[in-house]
């Protein structure tokens, strides 16, 4: 494992829940990364996770953000912005992106920098495509997670 991770979380069963996962795979097919980063598919693991946030200072979450605002709108959350202890629910995933976060600080294994980067979604119903509005935005997520890793003075390389 690496010091940086990039996690994409969603049930791909349930539409645009599955935009986190959807963007991994946009981004293992176009891009390789650098040692020291991982690119991994979370599902909808939760707790399970913990094991794989051990050793990293760096988190980049992409997952369905419900944020109240028009579908298919981009969102960046960081550091203190993402809701840890969450009240109202900005993710579908949130219970379990908010349990695996506070496990990871109680244990003391919290990344120092984490972004979560997501999108608003249309539809959470039985369904393995995303929405057009969803669909419409998996490439401009994953650049948005490539612009990130750059940031940290990491470069992927887009493959041929």
């Amino acid at each position: 494992m690496g010091d940086t991770l990039v996690l994409g979380l969603g049930n791909i069963l349930l539409k645009d829940e599955g935009v986190g996962v959807r963007v991994i795979e946009r981004l293992k097919e176009k891009y390789e990364f650098p040692e020291g980063v991982q690119v991994l598919d979370g599902g909808s693991q939760g707790l399970a996770l913990l094991y794989f946030l051990e050793g990293v200072s760096r988190l980049v979450i992409v997952d369905a953000v419900k944020a109240g605002k028009e579908p298919g709108t981009i969102i960046r959350l960081a550091g203190e912005e993402i809701p840890a202890f969450l009240s109202p629910k900005i993710s579908p995933h949130q219970e379990g992106l908010a349990d695996l976060l506070f496990a990871a600080k109680v244990t003391g294994i919290l990344p120092q920098e984490i972004v979560l980067w997501g999108v608003e979604p249309a539809e959470i119903d039985t369904g393995l495509d995303l929405s057009p509005k969803v669909a419409a935005k998996v490439d401009e997520l994953a650049e948005k997670v490539v612009e990130e890793l750059r940031n940290w003075g990491l470069e992927p390389v887009k493959k041929n």
